[in-house]
């Protein structure tokens, strides 16, 4: 497990989101509410989708904490917003990028596997911005090969 450590610009998205737990999951509703109008979207940059999640400062990944995930495009600006959709930036910031390979059933332990060893063992801290994955040409719904991007905001640890 070794990301690339990459600068993300400072982002314009255009979407929607829900505010949930994860022992009350709602992704898939997001999702659903989402995709059906994601055409809707004028101004967007480039064809992938980003799964963004807010986690409020503190945030220890309880199951019961709650935090704001947004399904979302990237946009060149924010002149022309769909009707019931959202604006969110995302700002400039050091990311370590991890490939993910495969459906979303491993997703939970890969992501414990960043927190809990990578993290903790690299020269960063996590940073309080978005985390987020980029759903590119490559991500095919609960298919075994598909593949995503996963950032994780960090900092240079003092």
């Amino acid at each position: 497990m070794i990301p690339k450590i990459k600068t993300f610009p400072t982002t314009k998205f255009i979407g929607k989101n829900l505010s949930f737990t994860y022992a009350n999951y709602r992704a898939f509703e997001l999702w659903s509410r989402f995709m059906p109008r994601r055409k809707e979207i004028q101004n967007t940059i480039g064809k992938e989708l980003f799964n963004i999640q807010i986690n409020p400062e503190g945030f220890a990944f309880g199951p019961n904490e709650s935090f704001v995930k947004w399904a979302a495009a990237a946009v060149s600006s924010f002149d022309l917003v769909p009707d019931e959709m959202g604006t969110f930036e995302i700002q400039e910031g050091l990311y370590a990028v991890f490939n993910y390979k495969g459906d979303q059933s491993n997703a939970a332990v890969f992501f414990k596997a960043i927190y809990t060893e990578w993290l903790p063992n690299s020269e960063f801290d996590l940073d309080a911005r978005p985390q987020f994955e980029i759903l590119g040409e490559k991500y095919k719904k609960d298919d075994s090969n598909s593949e995503e991007e996963i950032w994780i905001p960090i900092k240079k640890r003092f």
